[in-house]
């Protein structure tokens, strides 16, 4: 199973990069065995507040996350996810945030996560991914 973090989901509807907006949006549409991560389902509709001046507005926001609730599995929290991501914290000096993400893919035993944040490769055997490097 894959994952995605906030910024992929995010540069789908921001135009203001092309060639990120054209990766993420290949890199979401080929993830068949994809995993929608709570937390990141949250950020998403609030950082999606940021492309309302583009022409992107809340209601697609939310469309947007039912539409990949429809096809990729949600994973819910649980206070093992909270545990876990201040181990993380810990070992990592990660964000509280990331750590959560990153908790959240262990649990849910997805086995790659793709995001431009972080300055790993690898977490816990957790595989992460920068596509646009």
């Amino acid at each position: 199973m894959n994952a995605v973090d906030t910024n992929i989901l995010i540069y789908i509807n921001d135009p203001r990069d092309p060639v990120k907006q054209t990766i993420a949006a290949s890199l979401v549409s080929s993830l068949t065995d994809g995993v929608l991560i709570w937390q990141v389902a949250c950020e998403y509709l609030a950082a999606s507040r940021k492309l309302e001046a583009l022409g992107y507005n809340r209601v697609q926001a939310y469309q947007d996350i039912r539409d990949l609730q429809q096809v990729w599995y949600t994973v819910l929290p649980t206070w093992a996810v909270i545990d876990r991501a201040e181990d993380l914290m810990n070992r990592f000096s990660l964000s509280h945030w990331d750590s959560m993400v990153v908790a959240a893919c262990l649990e849910a035993n997805v086995a790659t996560l793709y995001t431009e944040d972080f300055g790993y490769s690898d977490i816990d055997g957790l595989k992460i991914v920068n596509p646009f490097s």
